[in-house]
């Protein structure tokens, strides 16, 4: 049986640097550099244009995910696209790619396979974990594994909406999972989920239970309710229950592999709040030169976070072949998800 490793990494931002103080000065929310820095430790994050969808983020990541592996766009074997924010409802982004990458162009002809991940910020580790055991069950040589968001489109940006939209940006990361008979790559993986707090943070744009789904006025324009329109979350239940499960997600993954935290050489937390991550650090005992962070410049990418990071780490020398690395997540659903991961 084949292992499963990490053969590229790849990311891409729009060229839109939104400040904390600009958040301010172009949207006219009422808040502050200070008061969004010392919560969240997010400095700025990246804004794309109109016109640019998630999938459209994603194939320079991929394009630069390919040439560090050495591999074509016909090597891949599959896609795996996770996002909360898809080109549209219907269908995945993970087909918009595959055109858009040419694939399936005349002369082409790659129908490869795509599936859509809806695991919002633990979604790029659950598609991590799918293309692992595709891999390691021998049907599958080379994976993409994309991570990708444009949240800045439906972002309440105004002083009402404050608390959610000064927390995230867009952006796309991408990993290529592919088959090695060397030992190394993805060694476990661990994914959770708490449904009964699937309310706590969530965005309900359209309710498929009602008829119709989405409330028309007489003219047969549908009309969204600005309190289902965009996301809303329970701050401090969700903060409370993201130390508690990426600790546990962690702790669970450390006992599978019968490890330590000086096994490890570098830990990628997933960037939802600076604090959360310092926190929970703290607790483990986890030293500041053993973290990456890169959410002062990006904010929240939700799914993008983790496969950004790996690709800055890797562009910048700190991620080398031979190091022990551990990935961890929680978002919305609750979900999370943890992996271990060998260089």
């Amino acid at each position: 049986m084949p292992n499963a490793y990490i053969s590229g990494t790849g990311f891409h931002v729009p060229e839109d640097v939104v400040s904390n103080d600009e958040l301010s000065k172009r949207y006219g929310i009422d808040t502050s550099h200070e008061w969004i820095e010392k919560r969240t430790g997010i400095e700025a994050r990246r804004f794309a244009p109109a016109g640019v969808g998630t999938s459209d983020l994603a194939v320079p990541a991929v394009e630069m995910a390919l040439e560090r592996a050495g591999l074509a766009k016909t090597d891949i074997g599959m896609i795996i696209f996770a996002t909360l924010s898809p080109d549209h409802a219907f269908p995945g982004s993970g087909v918009y790619l595959q055109t858009k990458l040419g694939l399936t162009d005349d002369g082409v002809g790659h129908f490869v396979g795509c599936l859509d991940v809806r695991n919002q910020c633990s979604g790029f580790l659950y598609g991590l974990a799918t293309a692992a055991s595709m891999v390691q069950s021998g049907s599958v040589d080379n994976i993409v594994v994309v991570g990708a968001e444009v949240h800045s489109a439906a972002l309440d940006l105004s002083t009402a909406g404050r608390d959610v939209a000064s927390l995230f940006g867009d952006g796309a990361g991408v990993v290529i999972v592919s088959a090695t008979d060397e030992d190394r790559g993805v060694r476990s993986w661990h994914l959770g989920a708490d449904g009964r707090h699937a309310d706590a943070l969530s965005q309900k744009i359209w309710d498929i239970s009602k008829r119709p789904f989405i409330p028309q006025n007489e003219d047969g324009v549908g009309q969204v309710d600005p309190a289902h329109m965009y996301a809303r979350m329970a701050g401090r239940l969700v903060f409370k229950n993201a130390i508690e499960r990426m600790i546990g997600a962690l702790m669970k993954e450390f006992q599978k592999q019968s490890l330590t935290l000086d096994d490890v050489d570098l830990f990628f937390f997933h960037q939802a709040n600076l604090r959360i991550n310092q926190y929970v650090a703290t607790q483990l005992g986890i030293p500041d030169n053993k973290l990456f962070h890169n959410i002062e410049r990006y904010g929240n990418t939700t799914a993008a976070t983790i496969p950004i990071m790996l690709a800055e780490a890797q562009g910048e020398g700190r991620l080398e072949r031979g190091m022990k690395i551990t990935t961890v997540a929680f978002g919305s659903g609750f979900t999370w998800g943890a992996a271990i991961i060998d260089w």
